[in-house]
């Protein structure tokens, strides 16, 4: 049975930095996609960053890029979101997500990645509140 949890999660100012961390139970993160979405209330949810442990490709939605990187520990089962220069739009709830049936490339590409059914298993999520 796969399972997905994050923590990390926390209100902080405008400005601060935090790291999501998602551990991966009954699934093996080598050689597989994973990902970071996020829900704010009242919109969709989206996609936020991905990684292809096995090659190492990722992706970055543009509203975070150069602010958020993600990355992963193998012998952690682990996978991380660190947030840095965050905005009160940042704020949302944080889902990690494995998508075992996306190759290397189709996890850097925003089609792949961004489409329903493209990830089949998720966390249940962890509120990032960002304040001004």
């Amino acid at each position: 049975q796969v399972q997905l949890v994050e923590s990390g999660g926390a209100s902080v100012q405008a400005g601060g930095s935090l790291r999501l961390s998602c551990v991966a139970s009954g699934y093996t993160l080598s050689s597989n996609c994973m990902g970071w979405f996020r829900q704010a209330p009242g919109k969709e949810r989206e996609v936020v960053a991905t990684i292809y442990s096995g090659g190492g490709s990722t992706y970055y939605a543009d509203s975070v890029k150069g602010r958020f990187t993600i990355s992963q520990d193998n012998a952690k089962n682990t996978v991380y979101l660190q947030m840095n220069s965050l905005k009160p739009e940042d704020t949302a709830v944080y889902y990690c997500a494995a998508g075992p049936w996306i190759t290397r490339v189709g996890c850097a590409s925003r089609v792949v990645v961004a489409a329903a059914g493209s990830f089949g298993y998720w966390g249940q999520g962890t509120q990032v509140t960002v304040s001004s």
